[in-house]
């Protein structure tokens, strides 16, 4: 792979990084903030749900946060974009598309498919 296109990707990790880091600090703060009183039950249930689902989304969001991590270190290592079953190089689109991605299209597909052929 190119020197730019390596550039290019460690910078858009880092800046989706930043990102990410930003949102799990807001949500931490608003966690922590003063609880309201709520009395009526109905909205205390829409509060908790709304809750809920931001902690689901900030759960995806520190698992991103670990891949793209992952992914800055292969950048260092001169791994990147080298596919970790088959050794081939990884297209330039699937890495534009995902650039966590540690498979080739291919090989990615056949583990889809062998998941699902298992019923995982």
């Amino acid at each position: 792979m190119k020197k730019k296109d390596i550039e290019y990707f460690k910078e858009l990790l880092n800046n989706r990084l930043v990102e990410l880091l930003s949102h799990a600090d807001d949500t931490v703060s608003g966690m922590t903030a003063q609880k309201e009183n709520f009395p009526d039950p109905t909205d205390r249930a829409s509060l908790e749900a709304d809750r809920n689902f931001m902690l689901r989304i900030r759960d995806r969001e520190n698992k991103l946060i670990k891949k793209i991590k992952k992914a800055l270190e292969r950048i260092d290592k001169n791994t990147f974009g080298i596919c970790e079953k088959c050794g081939e190089n990884i297209g330039p689109e699937r890495l534009k598309a995902r650039p966590v991605t540690t498979q080739c299209i291919e090989c990615k597909t056949k583990e889809e498919a062998l998941e699902k052929a298992l019923g995982i």
